[in-house]
């Protein structure tokens, strides 16, 4: 998996994660995703900030500071999905 799609996982689920405590499957996907930036990628997430219509992510792999951009839409997408599926709901 690419570092930019595991960012992109990531933050889709964290979405989730966020906006439905209690779904113990979106947790466990989040901590999954987190592993894979982390183990895979060495990336440890410093900050996530909604600019406008875009997602961004700030991480460091080693030293390095980085940021990745997202559309919102796309970010949202995981999380109105299940919203809108009523045997989620």
């Amino acid at each position: 998996m690419t570092l930019q799609d595991a960012l992109y996982n990531w933050l889709s689920i964290k979405k989730v994660a966020e906006h439905r405590p209690e779904d113990q499957a979106a947790k466990d996907t989040l901590q999954f995703f987190d592993e894979i930036l982390r183990e895979d990628h060495h990336v440890s997430i410093l900050s996530v900030h909604l600019q406008e219509e875009n997602y961004e992510v700030g991480y460091m792999i080693e030293t390095t500071h980085y940021k990745k951009s997202f559309p919102r839409d796309y970010i949202n997408a995981l999380w109105e999905s299940i919203e809108a599926e009523p045997k989620y709901n």
